[in-house]
């Protein structure tokens, strides 16, 4: 008896350990994809698209963005109080349009994308002023973002839809409103654009104050620790490379930097 306890406890601890290191800053609660849809993305995603005849317009959530986000991701949040109204439109536009596996993956990738970013920007209008999301209770793990009868949450969005549908980059697109995050564009995501946005996102967030690259180390924002796997198999220095001039050596040494979780506001 003692024995099947001890083991059952090691079993335990290799499975928590496993999903910390899969899912990075959340815990298991709130991982809940519900269901929805997480089609592949393969190879280039400006590749082979076609036109859905589900499109969402994302023009409202882009007006948005150009009104109230610089171009180095500096947010006015109290613009986007003044304007609650139509970024509660946006969301509700969102939330009546459920997508499907008939959708092309660029079409769910834009979707998702603009979702957890607009709703990120609406969990911290909701809670201004603030200095941090952190300062927000469960901000990544309570169920707020609607989407047909379900609710899930960032979270959810992230880890079990996001992360699943084999496209890195994401992590470089969506923005959870501090400063060490890759920062919120000023435009929203589009089936049509996605691969030229993917692109820019992740080329500017490498290339970014928050990575410091040389040929012999690598002082890395933490978002390569928490979500290793998800690049090139935690192989790294060969998914940064072809995004840098600098060619990394095969040995160079990897550490991380400190991440500043005070609210991405601007001045």
């Amino acid at each position: 008896m003692k024995k099947t306890i001890i083991i059952s406890v090691v079993a335990l601890l290799i499975g928590v350990v496993y999903v910390n290191n899969k899912y990075g800053l959340l815990s298991m609660a709130g991982l809940n994809g519900k269901g929805l849809p997480t089609n592949q993305a393969n190879g280039n995603l400006g590749i082979d698209y076609y036109s859905s005849k589900n499109r969402l317009d994302h023009s409202q959530w882009n007006a948005l963005l150009k009104e109230y986000v610089d171009d180095n991701g500096h947010v006015d949040y109290k613009g986007f109080i003044e304007d609650r109204n139509l970024l509660e439109g946006y969301l509700d536009l969102l939330s009546k349009r459920v997508p499907t596996k008939d959708w092309p993956v660029q079409e769910l990738l834009a979707y998702y994308i603009n979702l957890y970013n607009a709703h990120t920007v609406a969990l911290i209008v909701r809670n201004y002023p603030l200095k941090s999301i952190k300062d927000i209770d469960g901000p990544w793990t309570t169920d707020f973002v609607k989407i047909g009868d379900q609710q899930l949450s960032l979270g959810a969005l992230e880890h079990s839809i996001l992360r699943k549908m084999n496209e890195p980059r994401i992590h470089f697109a969506i923005n959870c409103a501090s400063a060490s995050c890759p920062k919120l564009f000023n435009q929203a995501y589009t089936p049509e654009k996605l691969e030229e946005q993917l692109e820019a996102a992740a080329f500017g967030f490498i290339n970014s104050d928050d990575n410091t690259i040389t040929q012999d180390e690598l002082n890395l924002s933490r978002i390569f620790k928490w979500y290793k796997s998800d690049f090139s198999d935690g192989e790294l220095s060969s998914y940064i490379n072809p995004f840098t001039e600098i060619e990394i050596g095969s040995e160079a040494a990897i550490d991380y930097k400190e991440y500043d979780w005070s609210l991405n506001e601007r001045n």
